[in-house]
This record gives C-alpha cells, sequence and structure tokens, in this order.
C-alpha cells in the first residue's frame, strides 16, 4: 500500500488555479507537507498542516496558496494553489512524517514521499 497518493496536477495560465489532493494511509504521522521541485531546481517546502491544525507555508506563496484537511476525511489534505504564476510551474509531492517542533519541515526531515504531481503554469 502507497502510503501517500497525489493527484489534481495539471496545466493551467497564469492566474488561475487548482487544487492539489493527498490521501494518507498505513502510516503514523503528525504531519502533512506539500514540496516542490522546479526543473534544476532544489525541492522546497511550500506548506505543513500538523494533526492539530496549525499550518505554515513558505513565503513564495503565502497568501496564494492554501492547506487544509477534508473535515469528513481526516486522511485527506488538501493544497489550494489560487493566482498561479509561471514561476509555480514545478512537481508537486505530498510528504509526511512525526516531528516533535512545529516548523515547516525541510527535505531531510521528510519520512514518507507521494509519487508527485505536475503543475505547468503558462503566460
Amino acid at each position: 500500500q502507497v502510503p501517500l497518493v497525489e493527484s489534481g496536477g495539471g496545466s493551467v495560465q497564469a492566474g488561475n488555479s487548482l487544487r492539489l489532493s493527498c490521501v494518507v494511509s498505513g502510516i503514523t504521522y503528525n504531519y502533512v507537507a506539500w514540496f516542490r521541485e522546479a526543473v534544476e531546481e532544489e525541492r522546497e517546502a511550500v506548506a505543513i498542516i500538523y494533526t492539530s491544525g496549525f499550518t505554515l507555508y513558505g513565503d513564495s506563496v503565502k497568501g496564494r496558496f492554501t492547506i487544509s484537511r477534508d473535515t469528513a476525511r481526516k486522511n485527506t489534505v488538501y493544497l489550494q494553489l489560487n493566482d498561479l504564476k509561471p514561476e509555480d510551474t514545478a512537481k508537486y509531492y505530498c510528504a509526511s512524517g512525526f516531528v516533535v517542533d512545529r516548523k515547516l519541515v525541510q527535505s531531510q526531515d521528510i519520512r514518507y514521499w507521494g509519487q508527485g504531481t505536475q503543475v505547468t503554469v503558462s503566460p
């Protein structure tokens, strides 16, 4: 069983929106995070939501992206991407694990990765 399964990527024009989903199963965790990796760029943390509901965002997406958890299906986390820009083009990954300190986790903190979903934004 794959612990993290993303969906919802696609190709859109700048200014439009997308919603990514991540379904978590079969693991123990206290956060779900979204990362993205553009071509020839390092993987960067985009947003995180803890099981308490606490959220944090990367500076480049604050005010445009929103991370949330499905109120009915607690194992499903969404990333709403609004006002998309060409520089948001990347492969987006769902990630999860367990950390003690509430922070915007970095790649080295991650225990579980999803397979990724591509987001492409044209001008």
